[in-house]
């Protein structure tokens, strides 16, 4: 078939189908039917049948009582089993529970993908009150004080003068402008290399209840975050020595 955009001359119809649905309810709100697929996607109720039976069966669809199609949480799933999410994921649990509990405030983690952040992974606020974050949550790196951090702190380094201020300060702390009296501060987490392989950010809930002034709350999301990477650096050298902590 011609090209006209440098790709291979391969054509899967039936996989473009398949990931035409998936793209599609990644994106909605809320549960959509066969024929409102179909429609989204210019395509007939037949040429989707088998596809959404197919993603249905190998788990990566779930239908409601409705009738209606949502995603499962199976390509999140099968994101979490690459070695390296694995790893952080794995080394970045323990001190995330301490500084929850430590702070009495919720945490997150979020990592670069492209020109989105990626929230990996979520510790809830133990007391009654907290900020909390999906795990999975997709956001523009523009838009988000975790990806101001893993631009400035990233690989390359950004070079415009928001990055050079975070990196003097050596972390990133303004006013939530969506949310009145939350302030976000989030570090670094550096991994072997002197680069940023994630940010922890604390959402800090400014109460009457809040149990931890703001200066100890910067104190100790810079400890987790360098407990973290530490934990990333021994698992490389487990790693090196043929002990592999992802078994």
């Amino acid at each position: 078939m011609p090209q006209t955009d440098g790709a291979p001359g391969y054509a899967a119809p039936a996989l473009e189908k398949g990931l035409d649905v998936l793209e599609l309810l990644a994106d909605s709100s809320g549960p959509r039917t066969q024929t409102e697929i179909a429609v989204a996607l210019g395509r007939s109720v037949g040429q989707l049948f088998r596809v959404l039976l197919t993603l249905e069966r190998r788990g990566f669809l779930v239908r409601t009582g409705s009738g209606g199609y949502l995603l499962s949480p199976r390509l999140f799933d099968l994101a979490h089993r690459q070695p390296p999410l694995r790893g952080l994921l794995a080394a970045a649990a323990p001190p995330m529970r301490r500084l929850a509990d430590q702070l009495g405030q919720s945490c997150n983690l979020g990592v670069r993908e492209g020109d989105s952040v990626r929230v990996v992974a979520q510790e809830e606020s133990p007391t009654a009150f907290g900020f909390s974050v999906r795990v999975g949550a997709l956001f523009p790196v523009g838009e988000s004080l975790t990806g101001a951090v893993l631009r400035a702190f990233g690989p390359g380094g950004s070079s415009d003068v928001g990055a050079a201020d975070l990196r003097r300060a050596g972390h990133g702390e303004r006013e939530d402008g969506l949310h009145a009296g939350i302030t976000d501060i989030a570090y670094p987490v550096f991994g072997p290399d002197p680069v940023a392989v994630a940010a922890l950010t604390v959402p800090y809930v400014a109460t009457s209840y809040s149990g931890v002034a703001l200066p100890a709350v910067r104190t100790a999301v810079a400890e987790a975050a360098a407990a973290i990477g530490l934990a990333l650096g021994e698992q490389r050298e487990s790693t090196s020595s043929g002990d592999d902590p992802a078994r």
